[in-house]
Order: structure tokens, then C-alpha cells, then sequence
């Protein structure tokens, strides 16, 4: 079974590795090189070739795998072209394909709001622009795939078949470093890849005021560093802060529980009992952070026992050995 995955960072990445654990072969590919630096198996860099032979170079790279792929695997709503013409040619070609959503790209904001006052979308993903890129890509593919309840809500009707799997984490590659139960002065470590979803204009104030209090924190904001540096923080850190927008946790949230670390994160109320029992993510949102996390910074027991609980929970739930068994059960059906 080869399987091409095209093109969407470390989940991506770490999924293809856990893939061919399991005997698929499996290839992770970028178009471009990412500013975080992640390392998928294939990078075509065409950011580093005159944007006119973009388009030709693509072309070049859908001919040159279809005869090498069985399966064709999409993140993000991409397709190796923005007008998915692709995919007519690879089903001309009898090549299977599946989708995966991770977020904003079929985040309707008009649908988010009825549950979740706080939720902000990327601007660039309209609602007409979502609905015309699945409207294209239902018209060829079956199965979907989102990593989260949350998601699932907005396509759940809109593909014959739509799958909750959770992300993949190769919980060997993270060292369990849990918060000191004597830590009077915990670290705190946030890296958002959007302020605006994030929220972290609610955490920054809420920073300042916790600091005015006279409580004793260091805070560390984590911006355009790459993905292993960022990873390094997150190690040190004795809470992480995921997101206080959006009503569901991220990558960032199963990778840090997977060190060992609380992580506080904005949960939906109508979700919380739609993920797997026991999820030890401490919920705040924008109007509760303040409270929440001067709980969390005075109680340095508390945050040793939830980061021991989160790392049993991604041993249950995501850990990668699990988990890709669903993906190839997908595959297996198309």
C-alpha cells in the first residue's frame, strides 16, 4: 500500500512515520518550505523557484506519482492544484483518495458561534470558500477525516463517510518531564500561530494582572521559532497554554500533555463528554484564564497530577501504535 500525504506539517509527518511502523509505505510531502522547519520526507521548495513555474512543476510531480501511489491522502482541503483538477485526473487514473480537515479550513463561523461565543476564523477562509473547496472535494472523495468532535460538526453531512481520529504522537519520542511538586515559581509557555484564534490577547492581560497580584510565575511567549525549539520549551515549561478561542485542543495540547505538562485550553461545554473519558485538559476561555490559571500557578501539586494524567491520556488515546490503525481500516475500504 502506497500512500502519498499532501501537505500539512507535523501531524502529517509524524502520521506518515507511524504509517510505515505498520508496513504502509507511506510519504509525508511539502510544496514549499515551512518557516517552522519541519522535515517531511519529500519538499519540492518550489517557494525557492520563480512563481511561473509553479504550476509546471506541480503538473510534473502529479504525473510523476500517480504511477507510484495507490492512494492519494489530502490535508487541509489541499490538492496539488487551488481549482482541484487534479482530482478528475487521478480518478480518470483509478487512484483512491481521502481527505483530512484540521481546522480553519472548515470552520464556519456562522455555525461556531451558535455553541461558542469567544471563536474567531482566519479571515482568508470565507464561508463561501469553504463550501465551494468540499463541494469540490466531496464530488470525488468519500471519506473524511477531522481529529476532533468540534470539527466534526461542520462536515459531518457533507461527505458519505466522516471519521474521528484522533491526532497521532509517538509518545516514545516525548520524555515525560512533570512540573516539580515544589515549584513556587512555574513556568508558563504559550506559542500561538495566530494571536487572533488563539486568544492571546485575554492571556496577556490576564499575565499582567497575575503578575500585579504579586504572584510568582515566569511567562515565556513562543513565536517564530522552528518546531524542534519550540518542542525544547515546551519541556521546560510547568503549564502550557494551548488556545482560548476556538473550543477544542490542538496539536500543541497532545504534545505537551505527552511531556508531562498541564495544559490549559478552551474546551466547548457541549463537547467535553464527546471526547474520550478522563480528558484532563483544565478548561478556561477568555472571561475564566485569569482565575483559572492563578489557580493552577498556586497549586504546584495540582499541576504535577494533571500532567500525569494527560500523559496516561495520549498513552490511551492518541498514541500513535493505536491510532493508525483506523487510518489503514480507511484505506483498507476505499
Amino acid at each position: 500500500m502506497r500512500v502519498l500525504h499532501i501537505s500539512y506539517g507535523s501531524p502529517m509527518i509524524e502520521l506518515c512515520k507511524a504509517l510505515r511502523s505498520k508496513g504502509v509505505q507511506a510519504t509525508s510531502c511539502h510544496f514549499d518550505e515551512h518557516p517552522f522547519k519541519f522535515q517531511p520526507d519529500l519538499c519540492l521548495q518550489l517557494n525557492q523557484h520563480p512563481k511561473q513555474e509553479r504550476e509546471t512543476r506541480i503538473e510534473k510531480f502529479l504525473r510523476d506519482s500517480i504511477p507510484k501511489y495507490d492512494i492519494f491522502h489530502f490535508h487541509f482541503g489541499e490538492t496539488f492544484f487551488p481549482d482541484k483538477r487534479d482530482l478528475d485526473i487521478l480518478r480518470r487514473a483509478g487512484k483512491k483518495m481521502v481527505v483530512h480537515h484540521h481546522g480553519s479550513d472548515v470552520r464556519l463561523l456562522s455555525a461556531a458561534r451558535k455553541n461558542n461565543p469567544y471563536v474567531q476564523v482566519k479571515p482568508e477562509w470565507t464561508e463561501e470558500k469553504i463550501y465551494h473547496n468540499i463541494a469540490a472535494l466531496s464530488n470525488y472523495i468519500d471519506h473524511a477525516i477531522v481529529q476532533d468532535p468540534e470539527l466534526e460538526g461542520y462536515i459531518s453531512n457533507l461527505y458519505k463517510h466522516t471519521h474521528v481520529i484522533p491526532h497521532t504522537i509517538d509518545v516514545h519520542q516525548f520524555k515525560p518531564q512533570y512540573p516539580e511538586a515544589n515549584q513556587s515559581s512555574p513556568l508558563i509557555v504559550h506559542a500561538p500561530t495566530s494571536r487572533q484564534i488563539k486568544g492571546t490577547e485575554f492571556l496577556l492581560k490576564a499575565v499582567e494582572e497575575l503578575q500585579h497580584s504579586g504572584l510568582s510565575f515566569r511567562f515565556k511567549l513562543v513565536e517564530g521559532l522552528s518546531n524542534d525549539e519550540a518542542k525544547n520549551l515546551f519541556a521546560q515549561a510547568d503549564i502550557v497554554i494551548d488556545q482560548l478561542r476556538i473550543g477544542a485542543y490542538g496539536y500543541v495540547s497532545s504534545e505537551a500533555m505527552a511531556l508531562g505538562k498541564p495544559v490549559i485550553c478552551y474546551i466547548r461545554e457541549d463537547l467535553v463528554d464527546k471526547y474520550p473519558a478522563g480528558l484532563p485538559i483544565v478548561n478556561a476561555n477568555p472571561d475564566t484564564i485569569r482565575s483559572v490559571l492563578g489557580n493552577l500557578i498556586r497549586n504546584p501539586r495540582l499541576r504535577r497530577n494533571t500532567g500525569y494524567e494527560g500523559r496516561m491520556y495520549v498513552i490511551k488515546n492518541h498514541m500513535a501504535e493505536k491510532v493508525v490503525e483506523r487510518y489503514i481500516d480507511i484505506y483498507n475500504k476505499l
